[in-house]
């Protein structure tokens, strides 16, 4: 079944461990935009709530998973294929 949704899920994870994570969307592409300027490196992110998390450094945590940084701000979400110029959700 093909997803004809063009607006990206409000949360989404990169890791499969999460709840939020839905590999079908992420093949897609996911643009993310945040404080305005756009961000490759976001391994979750939640329009609603406004805020990021990005990995931070070379830290891992007890279970062996890379500690993340949670950065609130403006987040706004869009699906690749669409365009860079292209945001859909916004907070």
């Amino acid at each position: 079944m093909t997803d004809t949704n063009d607006t990206p899920p409000d949360r989404l994870s990169i890791h499969a461990f999460s709840e939020h994570y839905d590999a079908d969307k992420l093949m897609r592409g996911i643009g993310i935009r945040f404080k305005g300027e756009r961000r490759t490196t976001v391994e979750e992110y939640c329009v609603s709530e406004g805020w990021i998390k990005v990995q931070a450094g070379k830290s891992l945590d007890r279970k062996g998973r890379p500690m993340q940084l949670t950065l609130k701000g403006a987040v706004e979400a869009w699906y690749e294929d669409l365009g860079d110029d292209a945001p859909v959700l916004k907070a």
